[in-house]
């Protein structure tokens, strides 16, 4: 499947503009970044969607803008929380010879002996930021949970020299820990915490109707 995108260049609209070519299947964007001047462009959705899932989200996409092909990567976008629809793009041109630094899903792999005892694996973090070369984006980072046992995280430190790219994230960013599993007395507390909390915005409503 082609990575490559046809765009085409617009005229700054107001809101009413920008619905319209969204109900078209249009995606208003911007395009900035080496030697390229900022336009304001549009882009057919079911092309950018489709070339998305080609290259991820930090892959690199040729775009075509009058018959001038500009290498860019989605810099940034915004999308319809109900239905997932891409509604804005940024693209950030850039020199394939140049370093960038990208944000990269975290994949945790293997089969913790911790969680084989009882614990619960939680992952505070899902992205790594890392410094590389267009070319070499990688889809995700694997991080093996093997080892892991109750109480233990896994940090930027235990991976950065086995890494083979620059991590950019300090040292003590944490990956994912192990935790030890609830206890039954623990479980009846967040239970009992979970209903008070319910109550609250009942007291609350009394409250104010009183002030009223």
């Amino acid at each position: 499947m082609s990575t490559t995108i046809q765009a085409k260049i617009r005229e700054k609209a107001q809101q009413s503009k920008l619905t319209d070519m969204r109900s078209e299947g249009f995606v208003p964007a911007v395009v900035y970044g080496y030697k390229t001047e900022a336009l304001t462009i549009t882009v057919d959705s079911r092309d950018l969607l489709k070339t998305l899932r080609v290259t991820g989200r930090n892959g690199v996409m040729k775009l075509v803008v009058d018959d001038k092909e500009i290498n860019v990567v989605l810099n940034d976008y915004q999308a319809d929380p109900l239905k997932g629809d891409i509604l804005h793009a940024d693209f950030l041109a850039i020199n394939m010879t140049e370093e960038l630094e990208v944000d990269v899903h975290i994949n945790l792999v293997g089969e913790s002996v911790g969680v084989k005892a009882g614990g619960v694996v939680q992952q505070p973090n899902w992205e790594l930021k890392i410094k590389v070369k267009p070319s070499d984006i990688p889809e995700g980072i694997d991080v093996d949970i093997t080892e892991l046992e109750i109480g233990e995280t896994i940090t930027v430190a235990d991976i950065r020299e086995k890494s083979k790219y620059e991590i950019l994230n300090e040292d003590e960013f944490i990956l994912v820990l192990l935790s030890a599993p609830r206890t039954e007395e623990e479980m009846e507390e967040l239970d009992a915490e979970t209903a008070d909390a319910s109550v609250d915005p009942e007291v609350i409503g009394e409250v104010k109707e009183e002030e009223k």
